[in-house]
């Protein structure tokens, strides 16, 4: 085998140091650094990584258990929105019995499920199967709220059918004659009775409330006047249109306080009571009328203090 000499040069006097090593010598020395080398370098690598593998996974874990909690803070408030919405659907269902509506269709269930925070998955060995995005749009608050959106919307619709029916009620309402025209003494039903100008027997198509000469005459409902101005037999008079079919009447006025055309709402001032026309003396003749046939208005007046 080749012999090598390796001499090493001191700086100061010292001899020169020299040492014989064989060619299998130098190699073995040079395999064992260039060993010990890349054991130190993958040694590192692997604790960096192993450290590196440590921290993901505990933050992934950290972040898993995180989603468990949103998870369940989710879950519990889909169910109290389920409660709020059976409890809703109940109400409308009473409103709309109220409204006389009965289209309206039974309350759906909510029917909701729900994932289970044992349901999520957390990382073992590996990164996959994480709880995220993706898990969360696939689990059962996907569907949950699906069907929470399409109960609300069913409500919004039937919401929407009673809102008309209400205001449609509340125009009814309003508009109907519910209140005494002039605070008096009533003097004359409706019906049949004794002319007082002729004695014969005739029908009154309305009703007499005796008062002061001036005295205000209020609308009964919310109208729009249709006649202020004389007539014959009636003297001074005022008609209002209600809707509905119900229009009423107004007779032996003093004078009118609006015009033709003009909308009025209940408890206005029309007119004041007087003693035109044929009349005996100061009072109102108060008419209803359903599809232009004279009904008895005191079927129509609700106020404690009706004449």
């Amino acid at each position: 085998m080749k012999q090598h000499t390796i001499i090493f040069v001191p700086h100061a006097r010292a001899k020169f140091r020299k040492w014989r090593v064989s060619t299998f010598q130098v190699c073995l020395i040079a395999g064992t650094l260039t060993a010990l080398t890349v054991g130190g370098v993958l040694a590192a690598v692997l604790y960096l990584d192993n450290s590196f593998d440590r921290s993901q996974l505990g933050n992934i874990q950290q972040e898993n258990a995180d989603l468990r909690e949103v998870n369940q803070r989710f879950e519990t408030s889909i169910r109290d929105l389920e409660g709020q919405l059976k409890d809703y659907q109940e109400r409308i269902h009473k409103l709309a019995i109220v409204a006389g509506v009965a289209e309206l269709s039974p309350a759906t269930e909510p029917g909701i499920g729900g994932a289970h925070p044992r349901n999520v998955s957390v990382p073992g060995d590996g990164y996959e199967g994480g709880f995220g995005p993706k898990n969360l749009e696939e689990g059962g608050l996907q569907g949950d709220l699906k069907t929470l959106r399409s109960s609300l919307e069913s409500l919004g619709d039937h919401m929407e059918i009673l809102q008309d029916r209400f205001d449609e009620r509340h125009l009814m309402m309003s508009s109907t004659p519910t209140i005494a025209p002039a605070k008096g003494i009533f003097t004359s039903g409706f019906g049949y009775r004794r002319d007082p100008f002729t004695g014969g027997r005739a029908f009154h198509q309305g009703i007499d409330i005796a008062a002061p000469h001036g005295h205000d005459i209020y609308a009964p409902g919310d109208g729009i006047v249709t006649k202020a101005g004389r007539e014959r037999g009636y003297g001074i008079t005022v008609y209002l249109s209600h809707g509905y079919g119900l229009t009423t009447r107004y007779g032996h006025l003093s004078g009118v306080n609006v015009e033709v055309g003009q909308e009025v709402r209940r408890g206005d001032v029309i007119g004041f009571l007087g003693s035109t026309g044929r009349s005996t003396g100061n009072h109102l003749h108060y008419e209803v009328r359903v599809d232009g046939r004279a009904v008895n208005p005191l079927g129509y007046i609700l106020d404690s203090n009706s004449p």
